[in-house]
């Protein structure tokens, strides 16, 4: 059984999907296992994900809903959520299980690096660095990981459309402090060049700031301009827990989680 897990949700990356993954071959090499989730992409993400997981899951778009599909399948006894567009630090692995404060904390995350054109995104990268220290809240662009047992506790990642990291940080931390390592994740700038770096930072503090106030997770992501795909998997039937069948400490398989079998990676 491996130690580590590492999820990866994931929705139309076919550009930087192989990049990410071939970066976690070390992991994998030594006993980490990988599961990537896909969203309901138009192009060959899943496809070419099969080169280089252990496991490629399809579940319906939403991040909170893939990284929880991730979760229900995997074996590790601490589970990395890492979005596609960030890179690990090489020794990951080992500061997440044996690194110094693992024992006080059931949760953490990494120090952030924004890789972009600007010039003040190392200026950005301090500030979230800064607040997730001294608030406790952790971000998806920190690779945030936890202790399996602490994941099915809080009853794992809110089914909101949008903070669910931040919604996520809040539960887990009754439980214990965050894990803050000083180590460095690199994480794509992709929406500060596009988008403008004032305009994304002034964007997602309005965002954060109406989200603290109490609005609505599904109307923040529309201003976001989050659009569900509507399909098969998005119209399954919802999940209705049986009030006959014994509970288990177990997170449960969704019924709507489909998995492709092309290979068992691990056995070639």
């Amino acid at each position: 059984m491996p130690e580590l897990s590492i999820i990866m949700p994931v929705l139309n990356e076919a550009q930087r999907i192989a990049a990410t993954l071939q970066m976690l071959a070390p992991f994998r090499q030594r006993g980490a296992e990988v599961i990537v989730v896909d969203g309901g992409s138009e192009d060959q993400t899943p496809d070419i994900a099969y080169d280089y997981a252990d496991r490629v899951l399809i579940a319906p778009r939403g991040r909170a809903r893939q990284m929880n599909a991730g979760a229900s399948v995997a074996q590790g006894y601490v589970l990395l959520f890492l979005h596609a567009d960030t890179w690990l630090p090489p020794d990951a692995d080992t500061l997440i299980l044996h690194g110094p404060g693992r024992d006080s904390s059931v949760w953490g995350r990494f120090d952030v690096e924004i890789d972009g054109q600007h010039r003040l995104l190392p200026w950005v990268a301090r500030m979230m660095n800064a607040r997730s220290r001294a608030t406790g809240i952790a971000t998806g662009d920190q690779a945030m990981f936890m202790t399996r047992e602490a994941f099915i506790q809080v009853g794992g990642f809110p089914d909101i459309a949008l903070m669910e990291d931040i919604a996520m940080s809040k539960k887990l931390k009754e439980i214990s402090p965050p894990l803050c390592l000083t180590a460095r994740v690199l994480t794509s700038g992709r929406r500060w060049d596009e988008q403008g770096l004032w305009t994304t930072i002034f964007r997602m503090w309005r965002l954060r700031l109406a989200y603290y106030l109490g609005a609505d997770p599904a109307e923040l992501a529309r201003r976001y301009g989050y659009k569900p795909r509507q399909d098969m998997l998005a119209e399954a039937q919802e999940e209705k827990p049986n009030e006959d069948q014994e509970r288990s400490d177990e997170p449960s398989r969704p019924d709507w989680l489909f998995e492709k079998h092309h290979r068992n990676r691990r056995s070639e």
